[in-house]
């Protein structure tokens, strides 16, 4: 079986797909810690459009919550 090499995500660099790299699909230690980060500190966000049943207290105003 040939050994496959795909890009690292990361940083571009070829990177071998195979069960002996265990940073895998990265090329090494350093790229999956990295991108690892980047989950961490929510440098990746998925967007998405707000629904309408979405709000915070602070969308509320206050003067509409007292009794009349």
């Amino acid at each position: 079986m040939t050994k496959r090499e795909i890009p690292c995500p990361q940083c571009g660099k070829p990177s071998l797909y195979a069960p002996e790299n265990l940073s895998r699909p990265f090329c090494s230690e350093r790229c999956r810690l990295i991108d690892l980060g980047e989950w961490a500190s929510e440098g990746y966000q998925i967007p998405v459009e707000p629904e309408l049943d979405d709000f915070s207290s602070a969308d509320i105003d206050p003067a509409s919550l007292t009794r009349h």
